[in-house]
């Protein structure tokens, strides 16, 4: 029982299972391709994608084991050499005694909150649904996409967001499925407001980190800002929906994504001698990752 405390929740799977049943039974067989599994963001959102960026990171950091590099290679590296190495881009750290306190409260949210509630979450909720309803929070932030692609002046990826959302908001039964990736082979590109200030020469800023919400900069938070407004879910009026749904709506989203990648944190936390300096590398290099594509 300790540290499986949704072990409880038995009672009511059978429940779940049989209404996700029903909803899967009234779609229509629309595409012959199998589910997959969305890869993108999922941490308390945001810190899951930078956990898994530096555990790919720092893999390919590491030279095989009975590879044949020699270890002759870097012995003749002096001192002056290595301190002259580009150690790739940076971000300054001027509050960093309040960013490490949000660090550790980020922390025990996560281990004390988040992940029990995700793990509880994954057992319930069978993957095949889990991904069906990925698709269908990243469908409704479509126009986030969409908008931001036309300012970057990325016309093409615009059109292919529109085209997606299109496709997929219709015969996908309203985003529940993926046909325009499935069936048509359109492919999206993910891209936010934060990265449209980039595009026209906004830097960084410092680096920040919010409780709850994780890293960010400066650009970053205004661009998360931004693309709120630009979500559908946000011009709701309170008669339509109440402010707990917006919440639960937005934490059902950070939770789906979450529960794919669930030990990614766990992973660079213990891996790193400075979990707080890693997620900070982590940030900057997903940054830089983003803006090239």
């Amino acid at each position: 029982m300790r540290g499986r405390p949704w072990r409880d929740l038995r009672g009511i799977r059978p429940v779940v299972h049989a209404g996700l049943l029903v909803l899967l039974l009234v779609m229509p067989a629309i595409c012959s391709l199998p589910v997959l599994a969305e890869t993108e963001g999922t941490g308390s959102g945001r810190v899951m994608e930078l956990a898994a960026a530096t555990t790919a990171e720092t893999s390919a950091s590491v030279p095989a084991i009975g590879s044949n590099t020699s270890s002759d290679e870097y012995e003749n590296v002096t001192e002056e050499e290595e301190k002259a190495t580009p150690a790739g881009p940076v971000i300054a750290d001027p509050i960093e005694p309040w960013n490490r306190a949000m660090y550790h409260f980020n922390d025990k949210f996560y281990f004390w909150l988040w992940k029990p509630m995700t793990e509880g979450y994954k057992y319930v909720v069978p993957e095949d649904f889990r991904v069906l309803f990925g698709n269908l929070f990243k469908n409704i932030k479509a126009p986030v996409r969409i908008i931001n692609n036309l300012l970057q002046g990325r016309f093409g990826h615009a059109g292919n967001e529109l085209a997606s959302f299109l496709i997929n908001s219709t015969i996908g039964v309203g985003g529940l499925r993926d046909c325009a990736g499935e069936c048509f082979g359109i492919k999206g590109r993910d891209t936010g407001f934060g990265q449209t200030l980039a595009s026209y020469g906004m830097g960084t800023g410092f680096y920040i980190v919010w409780p709850i919400l994780g890293p960010s900069s400066p650009r970053d938070t205004v661009g998360f800002v931004a693309d709120r407004f630009l979500t559908p879910t946000a011009y709701l009026s309170p008669g339509q929906v109440g402010i707990e749904t917006a919440v639960g709506l937005y934490v059902w989203d950070g939770v789906n994504r979450t529960s794919f990648r669930l030990g990614d944190y766990e992973i660079v936390k213990k891996a790193a001698v400075d979990p707080y300096v890693a997620i900070r590398d982590g940030y900057v290099q997903y940054g830089v990752g983003e803006l090239v594509k």
